[in-house]
C-alpha cells in the first residue's frame, strides 16, 4: 500500500512527468499571451488614437482660396 501511494505522488510530480509539465507550460503560455493581448487592447481602447489636426495652407485645401 505504501508503495502505491508513493508511485502516484511521483507520477503527479511536474518535474518527473514530461507530459504534465509540457501541458502546464502550454496552458501558462497561452494564458500569458491572452493576458498580454487583452491588456494591450484595453489600453488602446481607453486611450485611443489621437487624430492630429494640422494647419493646412488655404491654397492647399480641397477648395483652394487664392489671394
Amino acid at each position: 500500500m505504501s508503495q502505491d501511494s508513493q508511485q502516484t505522488s511521483a507520477e503527479k510530480d511536474i518535474a518527473s512527468n514530461w507530459v504534465t509539465s509540457s501541458r502546464f507550460i502550454f496552458y501558462v503560455s497561452i494564458f500569458a499571451l491572452l493576458a498580454l493581448v487583452l491588456g494591450n487592447c484595453s489600453k488602446l481602447f481607453t486611450s485611443g488614437f489621437k487624430k492630429p489636426n494640422p494647419e493646412v495652407n488655404t491654397s492647399s485645401q480641397y477648395k483652394p482660396e487664392y489671394k
